[in-house]
């Protein structure tokens, strides 16, 4: 354990470096430059260009290939021993005193313990269960953790890739092969790069991961990276408002500058995906949302004079959360939950039961209803899904890593003012299991048209059970929900249209995030 938590603060120096190399601030240099792991993780990345491009080692700048219109494979070459493990995350800390004394008490206690780098801090994990560990074997050892005083009620397991071991990049193109012990980056004649077949602007780079695997990662200026964002993220067909793209425009904007360093022990700053901001590159770019992004050039929300935390969604379904009610954080002042309507901030407007029960067409993509900004434009603004007995025995089953039988009941148990489940029991054959806030939508999947498992659109639900009318046994559950997504922030649908009613990008942005200003950073 000591190599991982050494490992863990070689990483976090090691960046340090990267950051006054290769991520600029403000202050040093008027382009601001981003860097997206656009492969988080893999063995083997391929790059190259449509146009002449050369690779480097990013250490010497010495040219190792060139090439024309062309790719090469950039292969992991070591004796490493890759694992993947569960181990529990208990917690997140930017206070050296507490991790080190919760290390310290973990380790005497004779714990696996791993410590992971994120976002300005640290993730504090303890334990290590193989991937086919049971779920009743690694919930009796969370219980434990919790009642020992190292986790909390809202650990949970996560599945972690370690590698171990001498690390070397092998760069093979056709009859061309050689080995380099650091980082290789691709630039082109034009600008644009490919990593894995995709194209992206600025240039390109393999390096090694934390977990000791490759990564492929884009580096370029920010305001480029949102070209390939705002498109993605607000697709302009349909929601072609310039206004809503605007909103999106500033929203990701914010988000970027905000999550700087976030991944730094990956040797980037944000994923392309839901997990940070879904990021499509070259190929994914648009003139309505780059027109969107160069007339805010530089413009943010901050909150006191402070960037926020500009996360959004597709549909609130009715009524944004507080982010407390979604995630395990301390309540967030411009973070409140308020109405997709006109209809005012009353908790009177908060959908329920019957609202969603007699919404004519759940499923429908435009369900007329004046007064709500997002109804005309989300097919999930209301919805509905409905179990089999195997089906929802088998959806707890694969969530819980266990045979849980019949599922007798399904009780919520708690729910925010936002009309969102706080907690929800599961009473089954085998036992009775137990899942809260937004993690509920990964444990409560329903079936898709290809019968595959999807996650739960939304906490803003009701669940009944479904009772065969001449025998009134069980058969089943059936679900009314709204919304897609955590819920918190902008509602990128409700943005559409709260802009085709005519309403400006500021207004939309003040709207969702309650109390917030708009200034220009560059």
């Amino acid at each position: 354990m000591k190599k991982l938590r050494m490992l863990g603060f070689i990483s976090l120096l090691a960046f340090t470096g990267i950051f006054l190399n290769g991520f600029t601030s403000f202050a040093e240099s008027e382009t601001q430059m981003i860097r997206i792991g656009v492969v988080p993780s893999a063995e083997s990345i391929r790059i190259g260009s449509n146009e002449d491009f050369s690779i480097t080692d990013k250490e010497t700048g010495e040219v190792i290939y060139t090439g024309e219109n062309d790719e090469v494979s950039v292969e992991l070459a070591s004796s490493a021993t890759i694992e993947t493990n569960y181990r529990l995350q208990t917690a997140w800390t930017t206070s050296v005193p507490y991790m080190q004394d919760w290390l310290n008490r973990a380790e005497a206690a004779g714990y696996d313990t791993y410590i992971e780098d994120y976002n300005g801090g640290w993730r504090l994990l303890i334990g290590k269960f193989p991937q086919d560990a049971g779920w009743g074997d690694r919930e009796a050892f969370r219980q434990q953790m919790i009642t020992e005083g190292f986790a909390g009620n809202d650990s949970y397991w996560r599945l972690i890739t370690v590698s171990s071991g001498e690390t070397e990049i092998r760069v093979v193109a056709n009859g061309f092969e050689t080995i380099v012990p650091n980082a290789v980056q691709i630039s082109s004649e034009n600008g644009v790069i490919k990593i894995n077949g995709n194209q992206y602007r600025g240039i390109g780079e393999v390096a090694f991961n934390s977990s000791g695997t490759l990564a492929g990662i884009n580096e370029l200026p920010l305001e480029e990276y949102l070209y390939g964002v705002v498109p993605r993220e607000l697709p302009p067909n349909p929601y072609n408002e310039l206004e809503a793209q605007k909103s999106q425009a500033v929203a990701a904007r914010t988000y970027a500058i905000g999550g700087l360093g976030k991944r730094s022990a990956d040797g980037y700053d944000l994923l392309p995906t839901t997990s940070d901001q879904v990021y499509g590159g070259y190929d994914a770019e648009h003139p309505i949302s780059t027109q969107a992004v160069q007339e805010t050039a530089g413009v943010v929300a901050t909150y006191n004079g402070e960037l926020i935390d500009a996360v959004y969604h597709s549909t609130s379904g009715g009524f944004t959360a507080n982010n407390e009610d979604v995630w395990n954080s301390d309540p967030i002042p411009y973070l409140r939950g308020v109405p997709d309507s006109q209809h005012g901030k009353s908790m009177e407007n908060v959908p329920n039961l019957n609202v969603f029960k007699n919404s004519a067409n759940p499923k429908s993509l435009r369900a007329q209803r004046n007064g709500d900004f997002e109804s005309d434009w989300s097919r999930y603004h209301r919805w509905h899904f409905e179990w089999t007995n195997e089906e929802i025995s088998q959806v707890l089953s694969d969530y819980f890593s266990t045979d849980v039988g019949q599922v007798y009941e399904i009780n919520v148990l708690g729910r925010a003012n936002s009309g969102r489940v706080l907690e929800i029991e599961f009473v089954t054959e085998n036992g009775t299991f137990y899942e809260y806030k937004d993690r509920i939508r990964w444990a409560l999947k329903y079936i898709n048209a290809n019968g595959a498992q999807s996650v739960l659109l939304s906490t803003l639900f009701y669940i009944e059970p479904v009772k065969d009318n001449s025998t009134k046994e069980v058969i089943g559950f059936e679900v009314y929900g709204g919304g897609w997504g955590h819920g918190v922030g902008l509602s990128q649908t409700g943005a559409m249209g709260m802009a085709t009613k005519g309403h400006t990008y500021e207004e939309i942005l003040k709207h969702y995030y309650q109390g917030i200003e708009l200034e220009e950073r560059y």
